[in-house]
């Protein structure tokens, strides 16, 4: 189950990275369905394709609700337009485990883009020595939401549903 939390934690964060800026720092992405592929490189945890339902109402609130969260735990969280996409650079700290990470966004909200972020992670368990991370989020868009499908709503591996508009109750599963 702990695992299964890491995981989600993990995918969470990526999901996010692209709409953790305020709406004026961000293309919002296209309505409809996207694919975002998750690859770790340095890690033993395996690749992680979900399903995102989005529409421009559905990016705007994760912009507004990621970032208060983000004031909460992180000391800087900085976003700047590029001559090829955007930069993002934070320093955060979760339950002991202060990560500090950088992040390239390129591509277009329109079709696909592709966010590599790599992070330096230090603290946690017993003051475990610093871990070195890198995650590819891959998004592609693949047409219009399926009929059951809700904007906000992303599909996990294995099926397991949740909407992003839910992330009051997310903010309970984040270790204090």
């Amino acid at each position: 189950m702990t695992r299964k939390l890491a995981l989600l934690g993990s995918a969470l964060c990526v999901v996010l990275s692209a709409a953790g800026a305020s709406a004026d720092d961000l293309p919002v992405r296209k309505a409809g369905l996207w694919e975002m592929k998750m690859v770790r490189t340095g890690s033993a945890m395996p690749e992680m394709t979900m399903q995102h339902c989005t529409d421009e109402t559905v990016d705007k609130e994760m912009s507004n609700n990621v970032s208060p969260m983000a004031k909460q735990i992180c000391a800087k969280q900085e976003i700047k337009k590029t001559a090829t996409g955007y930069v993002s650079d934070s320093e955060c700290s979760v339950a002991g485990v202060s990560t500090t990470s950088h992040a390239e966004i390129t591509g277009d909200f329109n079709s696909a883009y592709t966010v590599k972020t790599t992070s330096h992670a230090q603290g946690g368990v017993a003051g475990a020595a610093g871990r070195d991370t890198t995650v590819q989020l891959e998004a592609k868009w693949l047409g219009a939401c399926k009929p059951d499908q809700k904007p906000g709503d992303i599909v996990m591996p294995g099926g397991f549903k949740m909407n992003v508009r839910d992330m009051d109750k997310l903010k309970s599963l984040l270790p204090k």
